[in-house]
């Protein structure tokens, strides 16, 4: 459970609801927006109570009782001289494609009284694309909602061609009437009511369930909880690490895998991104390996399941290439966003690569390297094609003005830009990607050694690997800066922002490791670290905005990254710092990590100051004071 502002959120098996701190939806959207969700969808955009004729008054406005669980405590109208007749504890639950609520009134009067309740209700289906604060529209030709009255309760149907959903209340007990709510032919809100005996200073109970079933996916499936140990009251790091495991118990979904297995996998974030991502998926993965090594297995198997086998100029997909990210909602299916399975990334399919040869290094499990060979070598097949290895001599991307403008983790607009602030223009070769390619290259030619019995492959893979990095030292260095260019634009020209992306060259090993270590100590610099965390552009530069997305914001798995490659070269002082501001923000934050921090520097508030538009939890920030703890044992 999280709360921003005045809002909760419940989340559980891949099913998450957000309600004002009365329990109640309205129907909002931009930012915030709140409603139950599955499968990017809103199964309900309107859950208003009211308690004889008004909204209730919140006495004990929601908290959470657990992660899936939130309670409060409301009342009618009242004064003094006349306080209210009784008294509404409502809880609320969320599961696998269900929200259950339990109202109990508990009559504060001496005699009878009669609890008069009404529960307004609507769902309008809509795609989480749509409800972004970007001002997109999307035509529904043919789409038809409609509501129904049942015995117990009520069912809300949309249909558009193919596609069906539906949400269905149940009650008990059942209403007495079920009623249109605004008066308009077209509105499917219904206003379902019950008038509730209480004895004097007794109590009545109404139980309500809504069970939300989105198109393909008629049931639901509950999903695992691992076991994990009790919360206890260590050191910052120990209790930052098992809320981060918590959290990802809570991202957690069904995916299917490469021989069509039902896998669970980290899903990236809340509310935006319930679902697979390759590049967010991967590298909390390699974030879990020394503690939850299965979660590797298992996003490796459904990212090779959704691997390229064609060219598709809309999805971007191409033979080898490893997807980006997933989408089952509406305008996915219709093909009006091109995200259904959309493959603009030019880091998932080396990342995928290092993930393989790291699961197999850690386990000494041959079996997913085997299995997965010939996945393997499609994507390294890519990076030398359709990548752009060969023509290019990089792994390259050109923008997408359909999809993502930049490829590369930091993909807003505008995020890939040289010192005046000017986006690059493709074919655009990021930094961090030639790093993963280059690491990318090394594990797999170690596994082409040790268990595909390919030697020879083996060879032409490392002489790749060092021709790359030969190529990178002589193009990528800023010899004034002595610092390493953000990217090379369609010219071959530097991109000559000073950007965190350089901390994942420490990772990968690509850099000379002296010039390694001078990078990891700018890195820590005042510009650079605000004394919380490592920001994605060190401010001073005409394009640095501490709340920018990617341009002087903060991210914590960027700093896992490179705290991963402070420690790779040793520099022990630069990742204690490192560390102890990471996790002094967790501290501020209940132990978890968001997925983004303003810019500010630390002497500028006693707290961090949260990026307005994070999600929270979100896996790779989760999985950070796991690659932390990492990292210090290492050195």
């Amino acid at each position: 459970m999280t709360q921003a502002d005045d809002r909760i959120q419940l989340v559980r098996d891949a099913t998450f609801a957000r309600l004002d701190a009365a329990g109640a939806i309205t129907g909002t959207r931009g930012r915030a927006p709140d409603g139950l969700f599955l499968r990017d969808a809103r199964h309900l955009s309107r859950w208003q109570l009211t308690v004889d004729g008004t909204a209730p008054l919140a006495l004990a406005p929601a908290t959470a009782d657990s992660d899936d669980t939130a309670t409060c405590v409301l009342t009618p109208a009242g004064t003094r001289d006349d306080p209210p007749a009784y008294t509404v504890f409502r809880a609320q639950t969320v599961a696998a494609g269900t929200l259950s609520e339990h109202l109990r009134l508990v009559s504060n009067r001496p005699e009878p009284v009669t609890a008069h309740v009404a529960l307004t209700v609507d769902a309008d289906f809509a795609d989480l694309f749509e409800l972004r604060a970007d001002d997109r529209h999307y035509a529904k030709p043919g789409a038809r909602r409609a509501a129904a009255a049942t015995a117990e309760g009520l069912v809300l149907d949309y249909r558009r061609a193919d596609w069906h959903s539906t949400t269905t209340l149940t009650a008990r007990p059942a209403p007495a009437d079920v009623a249109p709510a605004d008066g308009t032919p077209h509105s499917t809100a219904r206003t379902l009511t019950w008038h509730l005996p209480l004895d004097a200073h007794g109590e009545a109970h109404l139980h309500l369930t809504v069970h939300a079933r989105p198109h393909g996916l008629p049931e639901p499936p509950t999903l695992p909880r691992p076991a994990r140990p009790a919360a206890t009251a260590g050191d910052d790091l120990t209790r930052a690490c098992e809320r981060g495991l918590a959290d990802l118990d809570l991202l957690t979904v069904a995916a299917t895998g490469v021989d069509g297995e039902e896998v669970h996998v980290p899903a990236a974030g809340i509310p935006w991104f319930l679902t697979l991502f390759g590049r967010d998926s991967l590298l909390t993965s390699y974030f879990l390996l020394p503690h939850r090594p299965g979660t590797a297995a298992a996003t490796l198997s459904a990212l090779a399941a959704t691997q390229g086998t064609r060219h598709d100029p809309t999805s971007r997909e191409q033979p080898g290439r490893i997807v980006h990210e997933t989408r089952h909602g509406e305008l996915a299916h219709f093909r009006q966003v091109p995200y259904g399975r959309y493959y603009g990334a030019v880091d998932a399919t080396p990342l995928f690569l290092v993930l393989l040869h790291a699961h197999h290094q850690q386990t000494g499990d041959p079996s997913v390297a085997l299995r997965l060979e010939q996945h393997a070598r499609r994507a390294v097949d890519w990076m030398f094609t359709d990548g752009g290895l060969t023509r290019h001599g990089y792994l390259v991307y050109e923008p997408d003005p359909d999809g993502l403008i930049n490829q590369n983790w930091k993909d807003s607009a505008g995020a890939v830009c040289f010192t005046d602030g000017t986006q690059a223009d493709g074919p655009i070769a990021v930094s961090e990607a030639q790093g993963y390619a280059y690491d990318a290259l090394l594990r797999t030619a170690e596994l082409a050694t040790a268990l595909w019995q390919d030697e020879p492959y083996a060879q032409r893979l490392r002489e790749s690997a060092a021709a790359l990095r030969g190529r990178f030292t002589r193009d990528f260095w800023m010899t004034e800066a002595d610092f390493p260019a953000l990217a090379l634009d369609g010219d071959g020209r530097q991109v000559d922002a000073l950007a965190s992306d350089a901390g994942h060259l420490l990772w990968s090993g690509i850099l000379d490791p002296e010039a390694a270590r001078r990078v990891g100590r700018r890195l820590l610099e005042p510009d650079f670290f605000s004394g919380w965390a490592v920001r994605t552009l060190a401010a001073g530069q005409k394009p640095y905005h501490p709340l920018s997305y990617h341009r002087g914001s903060a991210w914590p798995h960027d700093n896992a990254v490179i705290a991963l490659g402070l420690a790779r070269h040793g520099l022990t002082d630069e990742l204690h710092r490192l560390t102890r501001g990471l996790l002094t923000a967790a501290a501020h934050h209940g132990d978890r990590l968001p997925e983004v921090l303003a810019g500010y520097d630390r002497t500028a508030t006693t707290r961090p100051v949260p990026y307005p538009h994070s999600c929270s939890p979100q896996a790779w920030a989760a999985a950070t004071p796991l690659a932390l703890r990492t990292a210090l044992e290492s050195v």
